[in-house]
């Protein structure tokens, strides 16, 4: 491909062809988008939609109740990153029960629990698991450690999702959506080649993207001439970070540990296959996930936090975006995290 940058902004400006709606899967696009003007770039023909790329918008309230719960216990301690700490259970958020007296602790790498664990054998620790396969890897090197070292005081609450049965249940159920940029960070591990039965399934192409504005446009070119020539295929545009094959390493140790099974996204519901849970050698190391999948689990009244996700509407046509709804003060999912859509919109646009 060509890669003068003048000449690809130029026709993707200019491009009058037929309309295309195109969606960038990880919340990282969605700000790099949003920092560096890109869609100053683009013709009225073509518009871009964020997907469900962000864990933290889309982990059940149910989630957020069981982790309280735990918490509660006078011998147990949950360990959490912080951005979950603002996502709103049924109740309440992690943040105000906390403030309510709940063990909860935050932390900056899964590996700090070993250290934690071993001076503190009185005290479970708990810990919130939830992201893509991008984080996967890092929790099953540490149950590899915990059963290595034999610690027993240790507990996993999951709400790991894998993101190629969420991008099967979109092209399944939304015809508009022409094409993808796939997330460079999952695709690290994943792969570009795992996309392409999908592009061939649903005649839709993928873009493998990294994250400054000049891999953006790259990838925007790229699917705005697969589509004009009617070609559905996956062009790996990140091959310093993506292998075709994806990091086969890192997968082994996720299958070692982790098995598929339905998972429930908030604001979208149950998909086939796309949780991962201890496989049952290791199920001692679960703090009860498989108790987290509640179809009442509504989101707040007016939030159409659902809609974000799947693309089908931008945070500004939510009524509850910037007035009720702000990140000190998120009544939906998507405002809490820094890759949640909403989040980003509000500081950015």
């Amino acid at each position: 491909m060509n890669l003068n940058l003048e000449k690809i902004i130029k026709e993707i400006k200019n491009y009058a062809g037929t309309n295309l709606k195109i969606m960038e899967v990880c919340g990282t696009h969605t700000a790099s988008i949003f920092k560096n003007g890109i869609r100053s770039f683009l013709s009225p023909d073509i518009k871009l939609i964020s997907g469900p790329g962000c864990p933290v918008c889309v982990t059940p309230a149910t989630y957020i109740d069981k982790a309280i719960k735990l918490a509660l216990k006078p011998d147990c301690i949950l360990l959490t990153f912080g951005d979950m700490m603002k996502v709103p259970g049924f109740e309440k958020s992690l943040s105000e029960a906390k403030a309510d007296g709940a063990n909860i602790e935050v932390m900056y790498s899964p590996q700090e629990v070993l250290k934690k664990a071993t001076s503190n054998i009185n005290k479970t620790y708990i810990l919130a698991c939830i992201g893509f396969e991008t984080t996967i890897p890092a929790y099953s090197l540490l149950i590899e450690e915990l059963d290595k070292n034999r610690i027993t005081n240790v507990k996993f609450l999951t709400a790991l999702r894998r993101v190629i049965p969420a991008l099967e249940f979109i092209c399944s159920t939304d015809s508009e959506i022409d094409a993808f940029i796939a997330p460079g960070h999952v695709s690290s591990i994943l792969g570009s080649e795992v996309y392409g039965e999908l592009a061939s399934k649903y005649k839709k192409p993928f873009a493998v993207a990294g994250f400054e504005a000049e891999h953006i446009l790259i990838a925007l070119y790229d699917l705005l001439k697969q589509k004009e020539k009617c070609k559905y295929e996956v062009h790996n545009l990140y091959p310093s970070a993506v292998r075709p094959e994806g990091n086969i390493t890192a997968l082994q140790h996720i299958s070692r540990y982790f098995t598929p099974g339905p998972a429930y996204w908030r604001g979208i519901g149950f998909i086939e296959e796309s949780g991962l849970y201890l496989k049952e050698k290791y199920r001692k190391y679960d703090a009860g996930s498989f108790d987290i999948s509640d179809e009442s689990d509504k989101l707040a009244p007016k939030c159409r936090c659902g809609e974000v996700i799947l693309g089908k509407i931008n945070p500004d046509e939510c009524p509850m975006f910037a007035k009720v709804c702000t990140p000190v003060k998120p009544k939906g999912p998507c405002m809490v995290s820094t890759e949640g859509t909403c989040g980003i919109w509000y500081r950015f646009s």
